[in-house]
């Protein structure tokens, strides 16, 4: 009994750890999302709003893990990792842009506007902008869903030592 539970306790610290990585990523794309947005508005006061881009990081990092168990790719598996790497970076800037844009729809309807006003200006409310945006994500995502497919193809315990450990490169000859 014993076992089963440590065995427990070391998934759910490591669903933690990886939950912890993400939310950090995401609050920082998020953060430099906002911080270019007050800049090009010239408003200070959205810099205010990266107290609450942590609450959004939370809840997309859980988006993300819940996607990905259910969507793994498999087709691509076999493949080279660089198409598991855009595919998925494709997939879930589509689903963050949509519930981003869900989001700003609803917090509208909530504070007593229509749908229409309450669509988001992306990137300046028109498709070209929309796209660049989205292109920005998508760009965002292909590190962090690099390191995740490298993750799985060497192991987490040899990418880290490979990214973070001195001397884990042996020297060319």
């Amino acid at each position: 009994m014993n076992k089963s539970l440590g065995q427990v306790v070391e998934k759910i610290l490591d669903e933690g750890k990886q939950l912890f990585g993400i939310v950090l990523y995401f609050w920082l794309l998020i953060g430099i999302f906002t911080v270019f947005k007050s800049l090009v508005l010239n408003d200070q006061n959205l810099i205010f709003h990266n107290c609450f881009a942590i609450i959004n990081a939370w809840i997309l990092a859980k988006v993300v893990l819940v996607v990905e168990h259910l969507m793994t790719a498999e087709n691509l598996r076999h493949k080279p990792l660089i198409y598991p790497i855009i595919f998925k970076a494709a997939v879930f800037c589509m689903l963050l842009m949509g519930f981003y844009i869900g989001e700003e729809i609803l917090v509208g309807i909530w504070r007593g506007r229509t749908i229409v006003e309450s669509f988001p200006e992306v990137g300046g409310g028109s498709w070209k902008g929309i796209v660049v945006v989205s292109l920005i994500l998508f760009v965002g995502l292909i590190p962090f869903f690099s390191y995740r497919e490298l993750s799985r193809a060497l192991g987490k315990d040899e990418l880290h030592a490979l990214l973070f450990r001195h001397g884990a490169i042996p020297p060319r000859r």
